[in-house]
């Protein structure tokens, strides 16, 4: 007697993080099978089931012999790599049934549980098998075993490692696959990145780093058609503009918010057009995105992998255990279920997840089988499903064949939820330090990749080659995300130390070519003090004398504080002229010695010499450090513990008030503009829920989620312990808040912004209980409800509290339901009445929120105690040196203004905060005048300054003479009456000792010519048929002798490349 597994088999074991609760679909088109004959084709298919006993089934034909023939496929392969690829080589189905397009893949993190080399290797497979380099061993071999299969691959950072590898007849082999469509390339970045703790800049770079291997390897073949953003944790606007400048066609991701996705399957909106730039237009920044309906996992039951435990289809009739009709069965009603939520008569099912197809033989033959049976359907029993394999473009494809009219997203999908009281907004601050290092390191790659053409180097691919590779793999959404476990962050750090120290000799190289006078002289040894930010550096602690540096690689001069840590009270500082200028020596504060990594270095360092300058645009200049001797005055400063009643401290713009008795903020005073508002601010923390994870109320805060135990958190001190600091440089109001909390309120001399540098950790835990450190601005800007956050550093998105723009919020958490990304800075603003806005940048991503109207917060630091068990499977608990809890420092500047002028003021200063002057320093035995005959002190790269509105995003090598130059309108449509009006420039006319020749513009991944994109063109509502030709959208480049002017409109970015004798 034969027996039958009952419906609904074991779910599939994934190895993969929790994604949202399964959901259920809904089909909708007239042309298609209706909800009722789909239910009549599960029941007769079940009559066959039930009664497969009394109607014995002839045996059918067995699968191929998986592999075939291998070596004829090879040779092949090498004889013949062309083909046909693109949208060319897609199975689009059948017009009258439903087509299923079956999407082979796996999901390599680019390290989470294991390191990015255990994960390619499969080493540590105790911690979690996996090993790329086998599934893309396996997958060459059955994608060559039937012409039919197809399987589509993501992380560049695994697939060129594994190319580096393979003999060139393997590579011929690869190259016919890519070329016949049947492997192809789906996002094309290094990695898939975090969307919530990435800036837009490094965003870019590793999708270019992705897509030059792509080019220079493959050619137009393997270049990726669509965004596949399957496993972060929220998705933002910017990313999506970014996508569509980049060319592609479309967006597939696999997380959003539980009661959106239940809104969106009622409401058949699974799919939608993504406007993602109010100022670029629907045609240049609008996106097609689809929610994957699995997440990317396959349908319940139909695992084919060696890690799961769902059953194959076993179709040898004369076997006990033959299943082919209630796997069918299932599948068809699986089918059925999604399709009811659905437009047309396609849908996508991800057949694969993390790290599966290491046996790709498993997967296809059973895939086969599957297809074969559920298709065999259509003649048996009239059935409607119709299965193809299939990739994310062709499914693409299909629904822009299908002509329909979709819907309008506008905003954005943060925060993501993915059940009550899981909302996964702790990440955004999660491993503050390691988010702090990775925006360092981009802004010293942006230096490295700058001077290294500069000074007409042509090392450029060697050297900083590792640190672009590194910071490729650190934005991936277990990096920078701060998701990841203990042991990979660290190695994470460690490949940004020495991507670090590769781009520190490309800059001592530069120096050798730009500081000397005459040739074939060397530069000083220059020196990067790492730790400067804690007042050490070894390299200065004996030096009497020495230079310091500084190198702007912003395209507009500026002036800038500078803060050197030195050991000495009394010093000379002199600007590139020789002319002495103010300093200050300020002492190191016990905030500062307590830091474990200062203690560590045993430093005599004692104190900062504080001193400000002015850089040119895209250069450097140099200052000159003499110690004072003998009983020389010391520098200038006054410190004292502040008076018991109220007092402040103000320049020319700028005035503080301070409360007496608490030590704390009290107002802030624009003086220019005449606008005063009260104004407190402290150190609190929130105390992290510890649940067991076993229910959605029991849920614990963790490394991906934010929740606080209560609504209210608690101030550390409800005083701050102060010293003040008064000099002609910098006022310092120094705050304690007990052992483990400071931070240094600061107002530099001309600057109309103040600095807060805030000191966390080592944060406590003897009592248990874990805790979410946050910095808290209070004021009485009426708000209503409404703050402004940045998406990855570019356009602003307007926040309502506990609300959102799509659907009718049921809002179980009420702090952390309302924390949002900041990636660069945060607002509140009084249109109505007092015409003031308060603005706050950040020096790293963190999470923030406006809880209550007149109100900021932003998290700075966590530490727990329980993990949320979604899946990094250990406590976010970050001991640091010494093993006693992490300590992070970091930087607010806080903006006071009107409304109409805080743009100007905010945009500018975010892009110098995020590309910093990078500063070094070299011993020095001369005086400035016979310095000056030896080296050039200030130096500038530039012909003109570039407009006020207009950044240098991107200046590196391409090929031979070629640059590759991004230029970026920073302002958005209407942000300001004057800079957000276009800008016009000649390229020709930016670069001294540049003789521009060509000027090629390219899409913003820069692996294309503008003129040869042609994205699809969808029917939007209230919009109408979309233009897919991108260089519509922008004014031509106008040439002529020494002329290649260009034009930039609000929030655009242009990609050239630029051929230069």
């Amino acid at each position: 007697m034969r027996f039958f597994l009952a419906f609904g088999l074991l779910a599939c074991l994934l190895n993969s993080k929790v994604l949202s609760t399964p959901l259920v679909f809904k089909f909708d088109r007239s042309s298609a099978p209706s909800h009722s004959d789909s239910e009549n084709e599960v029941d007769k298919l079940r009559m066959r089931y039930d009664h497969l006993q009394e109607v014995p089934v002839p045996v059918e034909p067995k699968h191929p012999e998986a592999f075939g023939d291998s070596q004829s496929g090879i040779k092949d392969a090498i004889e013949d790599e062309s083909g046909s690829c693109g949208y060319q080589a897609c199975d689009l189905g059948h017009p009258d049934l439903v087509n299923v397009h079956l999407v082979p893949h796996t999901h390599d993190d680019v390290g989470w549980l294991k390191t990015v080399d255990q994960y390619f290797y499969g080493s540590k497979n105790n911690i979690q098998h996996a090993g790329v380099q086998y599934i893309l061993d396996s997958v060459l071999e059955a994608l060559l075993s039937d012409p039919k299969h197809r399987f589509i691959y993501v992380e560049i950072a695994f697939f060129a490692r594994w190319w580096r590898e393979l003999h060139d007849s393997s590579r011929h082999v690869v190259k016919k696959l890519v070329n016949e469509g049947r492997l192809e390339f789906i996002l094309g970045g290094w990695c898939m990145n975090d969307e919530a703790s990435t800036h837009y800049n490094a965003i870019i770079d590793q999708h270019t780093l992705g897509f030059d291997f792509l080019r220079e390897t493959f050619g137009e073949c393997a270049r990726p058609k669509i965004g596949w953003q399957i496993d972060p944790f929220g998705h933002s606007r910017e990313q999506a503009s970014l996508f569509a400048q980049f060319g592609f066609d479309g967006l597939f991701f696999g997380r959003l918010d539980y009661q959106d996705k239940d809104k969106r399957l009622n409401d058949k909106t699974m799919e939608m057009m993504w406007a993602a730039s109010d100022s670029l237009g629907v045609n240049q920044a609008g996106l097609f995105t689809g929610v994957n309906y699995n997440g990317y996992g396959p349908p319940d039951g139909f695992c084919f992998d060696r890690g799961c435990a769902d059953e194959p289809i076993m179709d040898d009739d004369r076997l006990e255990d033959y299943n082919v009709l209630p796997r069918v069965v299932d599948f068809i009603k699986a089918v059925h279920d999604q399709t009811k939520h659905y437009t047309t008569n396609h849908i996508m099912m991800t057949m694969g997840s993390d790290f599966q197809f290491e046996n790709a033989h498993q997967n296809f033959k059973n895939l086969d089988k599957l297809i074969k049976y559920v298709n065999d359907q259509q003649r048996q029993s009239d059935s409607k499903i119709n299965l193809i394999y299939s990739t994310p473009s062709c499914y693409l494809y299909a629904l822009n064949k299908a002509n329909q009219t979709y819907s309008v997203k506008k905003d954005d999908f943060f925060p993501y939820a993915n059940e009550a009281h899981s909302f996964w907004t702790g990440y955004f601050t999660s491993r503050p330090a390691l988010k702090g290092y990775v925006r360092n390191t981009n802004n010293l790659l942006q230096v490295c990749k700058q001077l290294n053409i500069l000074a007409r180097k042509s090392s450029f691919v060697q050297p900083d080659q590792r640190l672009l590779e590194a910071m490729g793999v650190a934005q991936h959404h277990d990096a920078v995300s701060g998701t990841e476990k203990q042991a990979v962050a660290f190695d994470y750090a460690k490949r940004l130390a020495r991507g670090v120290a590769a781009c520190q000799i490309v800059i001592q190289e530069a120096y050798d070519q730009l500081l000397p006078i005459n040739s074939g002289d060397k530069a000083p040894v220059q020196e990067f003090c790492p730790l400067a930010n804690v007042s050490s550096c070894s390299a200065l602690e004996d030096v009497n004398s020495f230079t310091v540096v500084a190198y702007n690689p912003v395209g507009r001069s500026g002036n800038y504080n500078f803060r050197v840590p030195v050991n000495g009270s009394a010093f000379i500082v002199s600007d590139a002229a020789g002319n002495t200028i103010p300093s200050q020596v300020v002492n190191v504060t016990a905030a500062t010695e307590a830091i474990p990594e200062y203690q560590k270095n045993t430093s005599t360092i004692s104190a900062d010499l504080v001193f400000q300058g002015k850089l040119p645009a895209l250069g450097f200049a140099t200052f000159f450090v003499q110690k004072k001797k003998g009983k020389e005055a010391p520098t200038p400063q006054a410190k004292w513990t502040a008076p018991t009643t109220d007092f402040s401290i103000q320049n020319e713009f700028t005035s503080l008030t301070f409360d007496g008795a608490t030590g704390l903020l009290k107002s802030m005073t624009n003086m220019e503009k005449s606008l005063t508002i009260p104004l407190t601010q402290t150190i609190l923390f929130y105390k992290g829920f510890k649940g067991n994870n076993s229910e959605p109320q029991f849920r614990a805060s963790g490394a991906y989620v934010f929740r606080s135990n209560g609504s209210e958190a608690e101030l550390i001190s409800d005083k701050a312990t102060i010293n003040f600091v008064k000099g002609g440089v910098v006022q310092e109001i120094q705050q304690s808040f007990g052992g483990w909390a400071s931070q240094v309120i600061r107002l530099y001399a001309g600057k109309r912004e103040v600095e807060i540098e805030f000191t966390i950790g080592p944060i406590p835990i003897d009592d248990g209980i874990g805790k979410e450190v946050i910095s808290r601005f209070t004021s009485n800007i009426a708000s209503e409800g409404v703050f402004y956050t940045d998406s990855n550093g570019r356009e602003m998105l307007k926040r309502v509290r506990d609300y959102r723009p799509t659907w009718n919020l049921n809002q179980t958490e009420p702090v952390a339901g309302n924390y949002y990304p900041v990636n660069s800075r945060i607002y509140i603003k009084d249109e109505k009445s007092s015409n003031v806005q308060l603005t706050i940048l950040t020096d790293r991503s963190q999470g923030g929120s406006s809880l209550v109207d007149g109100e900021i917060e932003l998290m700075l630091h966590r530490r727990l105690l329980v993990d949320d068990a979604f899946g990094a499977g250990e406590a976010l608990n970050e001991t640091g040196v010494g093993g006693q809890g992490l300590v992070v420092r970091g930087k607010h500047v806080l903006i006071l203004d009107s409304v109409v002028d805080s743009p100007r003021r905010h945009r500018d200063l975010a892009e110098r905060l995020f590309m910093s002057p990078q500063v070094t320093y070299a011993e020095n035995s001369l005086a400035p005048n016979d310095y000056n005959k030896k080296y050039k002190t200030m130096w500038t790269a530039m012909v003109s300054e570039l407009p006020d509105n207009v950044h240098l995003l991107t200046l590196e090598q391409r090929e031979g003479t070629q640059y590759l130059l991004r230029l970026e309108h920073f302002y958005e449509e209407g942000e300001d009456e004057q800079l957000s009006k276009p800008a016009t420039l000649n390229i020709a006319d930016l670069f001294k000792g540049m003789t521009v020749l060509s000027v090629d513009e390219y899409a913003l991944g820069a692996d294309r010519l503008l003129a040869e994109v042609q994205r699809l063109e969808w029917n939007i509502e209230g919009v109408g048929r979309t233009n897919g030709r991108m260089v519509d959208f922008v004014t031509p480049v106008l040439e002529g002798p020494g002329l290649f002017q260009v034009e930039l409109k609000p929030m655009q970015i242009r990609t050239f490349v630029i051929g230069v004798a």
